[in-house]
């Protein structure tokens, strides 16, 4: 799925942020805070929208194979999804890029280094930062309304089979779909509620925020990274390629573990084998010699 390749590809953006912020923390250099402020955050800001976004796209994609199977929609088509992912990622490099260039050409007022929210501040109005913040919440809970009604108008058409066909093979790829769309609802609440949660009032307070309030973001950060982790649950139960190169791979690995063992069992059989033919041997032997007499 087109959907699920561009949702890869911002868990790789992620997974290239991550070294900047651990240097970032373990470091009291003020270029290395420009430096994450510059790249590592905006790349961290690129990966929770773009995935964000990329399982809304997702849910959206099954809710429509269910309810439009015929497939004749322009929406499920895969010049479609090529369109809609390409002007994904060019709003929000549009979005991200311009900021990136401030943070490289701007000198820091303050010498505080534990976030860049600071440098935001400096280099954007209030009404700015306000104004971007609930874009993003916005789009946050549209997404995340979008799922509940896809799972549960998913669950109310798996009932409805199944009333009138009970244990038919359309029923249980219903129940298929509906446990997918739970997996993808699932992954999507625990990464990313939290961290929305606490995002508004803390960028709205600002400096009167209290440390532990700082320190309740960073965890929530934390857990939204996490979905790096948990994507991999997203591709097991929707892309059956996925599946089949996994089983490839640990049939190779069952191969290569069984085969010493099976050696060492043809070994010992054969020299069981060798034992009863000399056993076999010894016995005629012993047997013939007085007729040989």
């Amino acid at each position: 799925m087109i959907y699920l390749k561009h949702l890869t590809a911002a868990d790789s953006l992620l997974c290239l942020s991550l070294p900047l912020r651990i240097i970032h923390y373990t470091s009291t250099s003020l270029t290395i805070h420009m430096v994450y402020c510059s790249f590592g955050a905006p790349l961290m800001f690129l990966n929770m929208c773009a995935s964000i976004l990329f399982m809304g796209y997702i849910a959206a994609n099954r809710y429509m194979k269910i309810f439009y199977s015929s497939g004749s929609h322009f929406l499920m088509t895969a010049k479609a999804s090529h369109i809609i992912s390409i002007t994904t990622w060019v709003v929000l490099l549009t979005i991200t890029t311009p900021l990136i260039i401030q943070m490289l050409t701007h000198t820091p007022r303050t010498s505080d280094q534990n976030t860049c929210f600071h440098l935001i501040q400096e280099l954007q109005k209030p009404e700015q930062v306000v104004i971007y913040v609930s874009v993003n919440t916005f789009t946050f809970m549209l997404v995340l309304c979008s799922l509940v009604f896809f799972y549960y108008s998913t669950s109310r058409r798996v009932q409805q089979i199944q009333q009138r066909q009970l244990g038919s093979s359309n029923s249980k790829k219903l129940v298929k779909s509906r446990r997918n769309m739970l997996v993808l609802v699932s992954v999507f609440c625990f990464c990313f509620v939290p961290y929305h949660i606490i995002q508004l009032p803390y960028y709205l307070l600002g400096k009167r925020c209290s440390v532990v309030w700082y320190y309740v973001k960073e965890v929530t950060i934390l857990i939204s990274v996490f979905n790096i982790c948990l994507d991999p649950l997203i591709y097991v139960f929707l892309c059956e390629d996925f599946r089949a190169q996994l089983k490839q791979i640990f049939n190779m690995e069952g191969k290569r573990n069984t085969s010493p063992l099976e050696a060492g069992h043809s070994r010992d059989h054969l020299n069981t084998k060798c034992s009863q033919v000399l056993e076999g041997t010894t016995t005629i032997t012993e047997t013939t010699s007085p007729i040989c007499l």
